[in-house]
């Protein structure tokens, strides 16, 4: 299955994050940012369905939480960064 995960500079930062989408309808996990893309050491990132970033990131924008960067998951477990 492939994934959207969203960049957070924090722990308390991706909760947010995950609370906001939650409060919508729009299930995302808490996790530890993969290291391949984890550019500051042990970041967090909220990993999303592929059929809801869009809706994701227009409420996170809406409330002031603009994601710092978005990666797409394959299901080879590959990453590539997308441009919100």
């Amino acid at each position: 299955m492939v994934y959207y995960l969203i960049i957070c500079r924090s722990l308390t930062y991706a909760q947010r994050t995950a609370q906001v989408l939650e409060r919508v309808g729009i299930s995302g996990s808490v996790q530890r940012s993969p290291k391949l893309i984890s550019k500051e050491g042990c970041g967090y990132c909220v990993r999303i369905p592929e059929r809801r970033l869009t809706d994701a990131l227009t409420v996170l924008r809406r409330e002031g939480m603009a994601p710092k960067q978005v990666f797409l998951q394959t299901a080879e477990g590959e990453y590539s960064e997308v441009k919100p």
